[in-house]
């Protein structure tokens, strides 16, 4: 019976063995899970609280973005307003200015015709001198008698509104 000896079941071997794999299961259990866990949960949260930062971030990221997009959006209104008022000004700088350039050349018109007509009148008196002192000339030669000053402007003032009335009616 030797051999059956080494085949059997001692009893409090087999029990003495539950109680060591179970001692040894509760400190395992108590030293290593416990601890491991704790280890993966804190773990755990500290990734989900980075993942929880990185949304954040991503989150105010995209409202900086919108704000900036918006704020350029009124940079550009602003701009373009800005130079539609500059067109403005200056189309209505242009007017001013045309306007000016007008008043003053109509000026220059006028006054160039006022001189024109000073220049015609005083050409006129001089060429009536003229005539009244050729007149007297002819006059004189031709009745070879000397007329008075008097007379003879007299005569001549007579002819030249004659002749000037005659012009003046065809112009």
């Amino acid at each position: 019976m030797q051999n059956l000896d080494v085949i059997s079941i001692n009893l409090w071997d087999v029990l003495i063995s539950l109680c060591n794999l179970a001692l040894l299961y509760f400190m395992i259990k108590k030293f290593l899970y416990k601890p491991v866990k704790k280890m993966l949960i804190s773990r755990q949260e500290t990734i989900d609280k980075s993942y929880k930062e990185a949304e954040d971030a991503a989150n105010d990221a995209k409202k900086a973005k919108e704000a900036y997009e918006e704020k350029l959006l009124d940079a550009k209104k602003e701009s373009d307003s800005l130079i539609q008022s500059a067109v403005n000004a200056a189309q209505k700088r242009e007017e001013e200015i045309i306007a000016d350039a007008k008043t003053e050349a109509e000026g220059i018109v006028n006054r160039a015709k006022e001189e024109a007509s000073l220049e015609i009148k005083k050409a006129e008196q001089g060429m009536k001198e003229e005539i009244v002192k050729v007149g007297t000339l002819l006059a004189e030669k031709m009745l070879e008698r000397e007329i008075n000053e008097k007379d003879h402007e007299d005569i001549i003032d007579s002819f030249i509104e004659k002749i000037g009335g005659g012009d003046e009616g065809n112009n």
